[in-house]
């Protein structure tokens, strides 16, 4: 072997020879890995199994020397680069075919430090990682719903859940960053130090280089919390959102409820003829005192006639993964999103008759609902600007074959564009599919101009362009 082709990130091939490569294998303490070698298909295998992309090359990091090593390899050779965390991004950016791979997916250690309520994530943790370690103190921060979720993605973009309503984004909650920019420096980023750089990276996605370490902020949350789930049938959806629409408007912070139209899971506690036909269900957690949260989720049951419920204090790091079952890997996922400040009317007449129709048994529209505590940062405060945002909705198709492809993409084009008229003109960028780069400044916002200047101090020749990029 005397060199192996890489793509450039500019395009055409690099001929990297095999000296450089043994020269980085030498430096290495993880591993560097080709296509039918050990570690090759898990490191580039990631949640939506539409996503099929063989890397020519794969370092398999362990350590920020090797991150650091991996970023001057890719920046000397000017390979297209993909980084790697948790692989759960629908746009699947965590990987390149023909190119070189950072995977950061080993490193998953969580550190917690309970006198200071505070955590060092390791890059390549998941959501299921950090609630673990957090919970063993009775502390969390705001993260998503799904345990495999990687913290890294999830927080580079913004990132929001249960915990929102009261704590925010998990960005307001980020206290500073180690980071890898695109010359191999590692850096501190926080509102003291390299602040500009702390700021793009609350929002702008993977634009800027390789985060090693996330400092969070924790509150006291749990261990237990009161949650779950009230389901009616569709044919009740119209009424109930209406209701709902108005109950949001009541809410204290320590409450959150979501909705998901979708056909029935085989849930224990709903009648076996409900399973498989059209619901809507309202995703209940309430963080405090569970006799003040039955008071305040008391309204949900009268959103019409209930086909059945399960609500109950359980802990948190069971509600966390109480969706997991629905969001395995291997299955093919198309994503269109939509920012709300309300659900109107014609919002809820489209969400309806859509979700009478679903293309797939696994496929749903859900709202979340943030507005709270996340509407009182200041828009400038970081790159994520959406602070006007009250539900995030999110026409999540889900399927199993390839020869659904069209009708379910399709089905998921159509309903988001009947529903754009409703709509913020905001978008959750971690919710952008690989197909969507016409609404990266939308994902932006009014902040796009001040993120590109960022972005062409630190990372001038676009090293870091597989992301929501910001060219």
């Amino acid at each position: 072997m005397n060199s192996v082709q890489i793509a450039r990130g500019e395009g055409g091939q690099a001929a990297v020879t095999a000296e450089s490569i043994d020269s980085l294998k030498a430096s290495f303490r993880g591993a560097i890995v080709r296509p039918g070698e050990a570690g090759y298909d898990e490191a580039r295998t990631v949640w939506n199994a539409m996503i099929d992309r063989r890397p020519a090359l794969v370092a398999r990091c362990v350590g920020v020397a090797d991150i650091r090593r991996a970023v001057d390899f890719a920046r000397t050779h000017k390979l297209l680069t993909a980084v790697k965390g948790g692989g759960h991004n629908i746009a699947g950016n965590a990987v390149c075919d023909g190119g070189f791979l950072i995977d950061l997916s080993l490193m998953r250690i969580v550190r917690v430090d309970p006198i200071a309520k505070v955590a060092h994530v390791a890059p390549g943790a998941t959501l299921g990682d950090f609630d673990h370690e957090t919970q063993a103190f009775g502390l969390a921060t705001p993260v998503g719903i799904n345990s495999t979720t990687g913290i890294a993605g999830l927080t580079l973009g913004a990132g929001f859940g249960w915990l929102s309503r009261k704590y925010g984004m998990t960005i307001d909650n980020l206290r500073e960053v180690d980071i890898v920019t695109a010359d191999g420096q590692l850096r501190r980023a926080s509102e003291k130090e390299n602040s500009d750089l702390f700021w793009a990276l609350r929002g702008g996605s993977g634009n800027f280089g390789v985060v090693t370490r996330f400092e969070f902020k924790l509150h006291e949350v749990g261990p237990n919390v009161l949650a779950g789930l009230v389901v009616y049938p569709h044919s009740q959806a119209a009424s109930a959102l209406k209701k709902y629409r108005e109950y949001v408007k009541t809410l204290s912070d320590d409450t959150s409820v979501w909705v998901v139209l979708r056909k029935a899971p085989p849930l224990p506690f709903l009648p076996t003829e409900v399973h498989g036909t059209d619901i809507i269900a309202f995703c209940i957690c309430y963080n405090g005192d569970p006799e003040q949260g039955e008071k305040a989720i008391a309204p949900v049951r009268k959103f019409g006639t209930a086909l059945g419920e399960h609500v109950g204090v359980m802990p948190f790091t069971a509600w966390q993964k109480a969706f997991d079952a629905l969001l395995t890997p291997g299955a093919r996922n198309y994503w269109k999103s939509h920012n709300f400040t309300e659900i109107s009317d014609g919002a809820i007449e489209k969400a309806v008759n859509y979700a009478g129709s679903l293309p797939s048994a696994q496929s749903e529209i859900f709202f979340g609902l943030i507005g709270g505590a996340t509407t009182r940062v200041k828009p400038d405060a970081m790159a994520y600007s959406h602070r006007d945002a009250i539900y995030v909705m999110n026409v999540h198709t889900r399927w199993e074959n390839a020869s659904e492809d069209k009708t379910c993409i399709d089905w998921a084009r159509a309903f988001f564009r009947e529903t754009q008229q409703y709509a913020s003109g905001g978008v959750y960028v971690n919710f952008l599919t690989d197909d969507e780069s016409d609404r990266i400044k939308a994902a932006y916002g009014p902040h796009y101009d001040k993120l590109l200047s960022i972005k062409k101090m630190y990372d001038p020749e676009n090293l870091f362009r597989m992301n929501q990029n910001i060219r």
